[in-house]
């Protein structure tokens, strides 16, 4: 296995060459989970390894609480299937509440405040049903807990970490907060060691070749953690050494050459490239700061035969949606003919008139 079947195996697996799923929750269960600080891109993630979706239909998802966005692993923003909700925030929540304890610390957010703050939400979701972030903040500076330093956000996150609150229905592309339980009254649980297991499975099948590295990554388990998840699932696995790493993969995995013809547009922070550690396999090192700012912006690329070859960029105004591409270099023509392509498939996605 050389590297740029690596590309082509993870297009295939990350169900963006040949999509299969028609529902958006199985496809982000199917992922485990989709990085989603930017809410538009995620909705494009989810609906470019859909098949058939539209917009509607994946917002649709969101509002019936099929998906849930809240904080989870490294943390950030993330999309994960209401089925996985409960044992992931079991899993992944210790690690990044200790992680937080010394930015708490300076800030003044002690054990009382965050139970202060949890009750609010709780007894505010309770009565009012789910409600825009800034009704939240507002609450809380009432109640004497200021906004100082963006405090609110870390309350809000916490709240997310015990499983007090997640994501409500969208109000136009604007998040709202809900009770969890209300949202998701099904809750799912595993042990530590099947929960460690099922989280490898996910990532392996779905998201490699990859190494252990990349899955502590994306993760964001400790070391020892995700060697443990390793080891609990490699029955189910098959690996391959390419310069010196071990990459791991379903024991259905099949290898074959990137498809000349294979165009996308992807969006910002999607995980065919930020859920690795390593992305040499994707991104040529020439073109690594073009696609990744120094401050950790991962921009909408496009991929050509598994490589980031270009950048794009969408503007909606008056219904109309107007996509913007720049490559890094000469194209052939039928890449050309192929962007053009997935630009009328990203527009119909929107349901939106391309510009002329």
């Amino acid at each position: 296995m050389e590297k740029h079947e690596i590309a082509a195996a993870r297009l295939k697996n990350q169900q963006i060459a040949s999509p299969t799923e028609t529902s958006p929750s199985e496809i982000v269960k199917w992922l485990g989970a989709i990085q989603a600080q930017d809410l538009p891109m995620a909705l494009w993630a989810i609906g470019l390894r859909t098949f058939d979706s539209t917009h509607e239909s994946v917002r649709e998802a969101f509002n019936k609480g099929e998906i849930i966005r809240t904080h989870l692993m490294r943390p950030t923003w993330h999309c994960v299937s209401a089925d996985d909700i409960y044992w992931m925030l079991e899993l992944t929540g210790p690690q990044i509440k200790t992680a937080l304890n010394r930015r708490h610390k300076s800030l003044g957010i002690t054990n009382g405040v965050l139970k202060k703050a949890n009750n609010i939400f709780i007894k505010h979701l309770e009565k009012k049903g789910p409600s825009p972030r800034t009704e939240l903040v507002s609450l809380l500076e009432n109640a004497g807990i200021p906004n100082e330093d963006n405090r609110a956000a870390h309350l809000l996150i916490h709240a997310e970490l015990d499983a007090v609150i997640c994501s409500g229905p969208l109000k136009g592309n604007k998040q709202t907060y809900a009770l969890l339980e209300e949202r998701v009254p099904n809750k799912k649980r595993l042990s530590y060691e099947e929960a460690l297991s099922e989280l490898a499975i996910r990532y392996f099948t779905s998201h490699g070749p990859a190494t252990l590295d990349d899955f502590v990554w994306w993760s964001g388990l400790k070391k020892n953690q995700a060697s443990l998840a390793l080891e609990l699932s490699k029955s189910q696995l098959h690996s391959a050494t390419i310069h010196s790493k071990d990459y791991w993969f379903s024991q259905n995995q099949t290898f074959y050459q990137p498809n000349n013809e294979s165009v996308f547009l992807l969006p910002a922070f999607d995980e065919f490239i930020i859920s690795y550690r390593d992305r040499s396999a994707v991104i040529p090192s020439e073109h690594y700061q073009k696609a990744i700012s120094r401050n950790g912006l991962f921009w909408p690329v496009i991929v050509v035969n598994g490589q980031v070859e270009g950048l794009w960029k969408r503007t909606i105004k008056k219904g109309n949606v107007n996509i913007e591409t720049s490559l890094f270099q000469p194209a052939l023509k039928h890449v050309t003919q192929q962007i053009e392509m997935q630009k009328l498939a990203l527009s119909d996605f929107l349901g939106k008139e391309m510009s002329s």
